[in-house]
């Protein structure tokens, strides 16, 4: 039933008996009632507050904006949510070739959704309606909340607020602060005046600051003093990385010019503390249909075909990868959901009419943080450090898979179920950690035999990324030893078990850092491992990570030594080509070049396993 969905259109708002809504979502997605789905999950949150809300999907922006303006203007504020994935990732490769496929819109079309949806949907919205507040969220405002490297157009970005002339940005994930902005809006008080709610960010004149600049302030480097000096930005992101991954964080101020006799102060609210088990429960129990909605009846949304047989455990994660921006996004702290919360979505998902026994995930950012924290919750509120993995396992961090082993099992005994795949990345750094406690210990063991034995569809994904490890240092990933290690035993345990499975390891070039003879390292010592590589990436610098800071400014942010970067095209495209030295058509791409390199094939009386020296 219609009714079963936020409503979309005025038809749907009748057949509510609604005359007026609290809260209108723009989405430049597919609208799909999933708790995977942001503009679902923050719409639900609202509805369950006792707010009504109405959801726009991929509104068209072109001609006379119809689609902005047939819902009318909402009680509270217009929300923008510009999708689950970065608008510019999702529409462009990391060579900046337009996408054959949108896999969030139906049928996989790409025209339903524009570059940078956050600022072209505001500017509409503020044209139309000027008096209704806006409020941005959802990953591409939350990680462009401060000045930010854009790939795409090769430049120093200010703040998103600047750029769309929205009022606020609720970021990361935005339940919590976007009830109580809800509330505050409610009660009467203007969106101006509303300045300290956790987990926000606003602007105001430089001299208006509310309170002032407090002692614990951080003020960060101008958005001018960072386009005039690359080394200003490397030494912001060092405080916008630590205060994102902290439990007590401090407020971030930074000023940005908006005329030449004019400057504002963009302000960041320090974020909630991490959601507590009931909490997120909460948020993963709201009535979900768990399909799309019916405007798109006989089209497939890709991106839940790929999902709609799995099942998110927990938030958060503290690998830290220098490439990666979950914990900008989610943070570090991981949130975990109740046994009795995971095993009741599993039910619904049981229901389906297409289920067929066999779950595709079992999982979260990682598969296999579920239930770590600190032992010492102390030192962890003091901590800023942006992993809890490197460059070593932090002697504090519960690394025990028990938990996740109990939620494994559950699952697994529910009549219906014939198997539950784990799909999300598996950290085998975790996996290979030597506890000074032996439970710990046998809990890890228990675990890797587990998941090859029970939970592999054939194929192990993995994600070393590199096997260099000085570009490995600086991605914030373990040794390639230890891949070494964890294909050993795999193979051991699929012998043991009559297996014949794959363990298939990702890999990314052109990371900063990474050398030409870098990758013909990765080609010699992958190939005598048996591999040809087919899951592989180029580096895409993505807002608000450490990579894309050295990659922008050439300064590591932690150190300020400077990094070398592949930057033209086919400085990234020689170093790409090493992934596929056994495909002809790349070895003749390179001929028009420069001479290609070919692994170092030795002959029948060289044992060593050692890597042919680099040239």
């Amino acid at each position: 039933m219609l009714t079963d969905f936020l409503p979309t259109t005025k038809k749907e708002l009748e057949l509510r008996g609604w005359d007026y809504v609290d809260v209108i979502l723009f989405s430049a997605d597919a609208y799909v009632d999933h708790p995977s789905f942001g503009a679902a999950v923050i719409g639900r949150t609202l509805e369950a507050a006792g707010y009504r809300v109405a959801i726009v999907p991929q509104p068209d922006w072109h001609g006379d904006y119809r689609d902005f303006k047939k819902l009318g203007r909402p009680r509270l504020f217009f929300g923008i949510s510009p999708g689950c994935m970065d608008s510019m990732v999702n529409k462009y490769t990391a060579a900046r070739r337009l996408r054959s496929e949108d896999a969030y819109s139906p049928d996989g079309r790409h025209d339903l959704r524009p570059e940078y949806p956050t600022i072209v949907y505001s500017k509409i919205l503020r044209e139309l309606y000027p008096d209704v507040p806006i409020v941005l969220g959802g990953i591409e405002a939350s990680l462009r909340r401060l000045t930010h490297y854009d790939y795409w157009q090769d430049r120093l970005r200010p703040c998103i607020l600047v750029d769309s002339a929205a009022d606020m940005i609720t970021y990361g994930m935005g339940e919590k602060a976007t009830i109580e902005l809800a509330r505050r809006l409610s009660d009467g008080f203007a969106i101006g005046d509303i300045t300290d709610i956790p987990q926000t960010v606003f602007i105001k004149p430089a001299d208006q600051i509310p309170g002032g600049i407090r002692p614990d302030d951080i003020v960060l480097h101008s958005h001018e003093e960072c386009l005039k000096e690359k080394r200003a930005q490397a030494e912001n992101f060092r405080h916008i990385e630590e205060q994102s991954n902290m439990m007590h964080a401090q407020r971030l101020i930074q000023s940005v010019e908006c005329t030449l006799n004019s400057k504002l102060a963009v302000v960041v609210n320090p974020p909630y503390p991490p959601m507590t088990t009931e909490e997120l429960d909460a948020s993963f129990d709201l009535p979900y249909t768990r399909v799309p909605h019916p405007k798109y009846k006989g089209k497939v949304i890709p991106a839940y075909e790929m999902i709609k047989f799995s099942v998110n455990i927990h938030r958060g994660c503290f690998g830290g990868c220098a490439f990666c921006t979950i914990s900008a996004h989610q943070g570090k702290f991981i949130a975990c959901r109740s046994k009795e919360s995971i095993i009741k979505e599993v039910k619904q998902v049981m229901q389906l009419p297409d289920f067929k026994g066999y779950l595709s995930d079992l999982g979260g950012p990682s598969a296999n943080m579920y239930g770590m924290h600190g032992k010492n919750l102390n030192a962890c509120e003091r901590c800023k450090r942006p992993s809890c993995i490197h460059p070593q396992v932090c002697p504090n961090l519960d690394t025990n898979h028990q938990q996740l082993l109990d939620i494994y099992h559950a699952v697994d005994a529910l009549p219906g179920i014939k198997k539950s795949f784990i799909g999300s990345g598996v950290r085998y750094d975790l996996l290979l950690h030597h506890s000074k406690d032996e439970a710990t210990n046998r809990s890890a063991e228990e675990y890797t035999r587990e998941l090859i034995t029970r939970h592999v569809s054939g194929r192990l994904k993995v994600a070393p990324e590199h096997t260099s490890d000085r570009v490995l240092h600086l991605m914030r990933k373990p040794s390639f030893r230890l891949f070494e290690q964890f294909k050993r035993i795999f193979d051991r345990i699929n012998r043991e078990e009559g297996l014949r499975q794959q363990l298939i390891p990702y890999f990314i070039s052109s990371h900063p850092g990474c050398h030409e003879e870098d990758m013909a390292q990765l080609a010699d010592i992958t190939r005598r491992m048996g591999y040809q590589l087919e899951q592989v990436q180029d580096f895409t610098p993505t807002p608000m990570t450490v990579a894309t800071e050295m990659f922008y400014t050439g300064y590591d942010p932690y150190t300020l030594e400077p990094v070398f970067t592949a930057h033209t095209p086919e400085e990234k495209q020689a170093q790409r080509q090493y992934f596929f030295w056994y495909k002809e058509d790349s070895q003749n791409n390179r001929q028009q070049g420069k001479k290609p390199y070919k692994p170092h094939k030795p002959n029948k009386s060289n044992k060593s396993n050692k890597p042919h020296k680099s040239h």
